[in-house]
């Protein structure tokens, strides 16, 4: 798997709108829940992906120390060599003071080449450390989006939970408002009120009855005593008139 393959993926998914993926899915908790796994996915690649450009830049970075060690120590080499050669050409050993001068200039020769490999080590080396780096970073982003999901996740799903609770509340609110008794005694109570209504009214008709033929009673009592009057005029007496 390309290291940049890798980083494009981790970068793509810690920049990931979770809020927006949610809002577009038909079922945001399967969504989530397959991004979760999604990630967890991913993270794993990432962390076995990582771990191997690590381990690369740590042998690189050995075979830098290394280098630098050897072109150290062929530097010593060639010193101790040179030296050696002044002392035997003091002694007047010109043969075996060139013998180690010789040996001084391979040493030296040695010396250039591990000091050449290990500067040629060094771009790629602050290369790789620079990547990593930046892979660390991502898949940290993408474990803080990991939490982010899962959070969110939990969160949907206890709301979809006491969403559910609440819908069932509401359809046993809706059976007892259907099959609330006080409404059956509510019209029974009404048909009562409205017969003692009738029976108000057929008492006030019934009063009524009574001053009508009241009434009548006293109009009967004027027309006697207009007769009785009538009867005494017809007599030549005159009725006395009750104070």
């Amino acid at each position: 798997m390309a290291k940049q393959t890798i980083f494009g993926r981790i970068a793509q998914l810690a920049r990931a709108n979770i809020n927006a993926i949610i809002d577009a899915a038909e079922d945001p908790q399967k969504m989530l829940d397959q991004m979760v796994r999604d990630y967890t996915n991913n993270i794993a690649e990432a962390e076995s992906a990582i771990a191997e450009t690590i381990g690369n830049l740590r042998l690189l970075e050995e075979d830098h120390r290394e280098d630098l060690r050897a072109a150290a120590d062929w530097g010593n080499k060639a010193l101790a060599a040179s030296r050696k050669a002044d002392e035997l050409r003091a002694a007047g050993d010109a043969p075996a003071a060139d013998k180690f001068d010789n040996l001084a200039k391979v040493a030296l020769g040695r010396q250039i080449d591990a000091e050449k490999e290990a500067k040629a080590a060094e771009p790629q080396i602050a290369n790789q450390t620079d990547v990593v780096n930046r892979l660390k970073d991502g898949l940290n982003g993408m474990k803080e989006r990991l939490n982010q999901l899962k959070s969110k996740r939990n969160e949907l799903v206890a709301r979809a939970k006491s969403a559910q609770a609440q819908l069932k509340v509401n359809d046993a609110l809706k059976s007892i408002d259907i099959m609330d008794p006080t409404s059956e005694v509510s019209r029974f109570e009404d048909k009562i009120r409205r017969e003692e209504a009738k029976v108000r009214g057929q008492q006030e008709l019934a009063a009524s009855s009574l001053d009508a033929q009241f009434e009548q009673l006293d109009d009967m009592g004027e027309l006697t005593e207009v007769e009785a009057r009538l009867a005494a005029l017809k007599h030549g007496s005159t009725p006395a008139v009750e104070s």
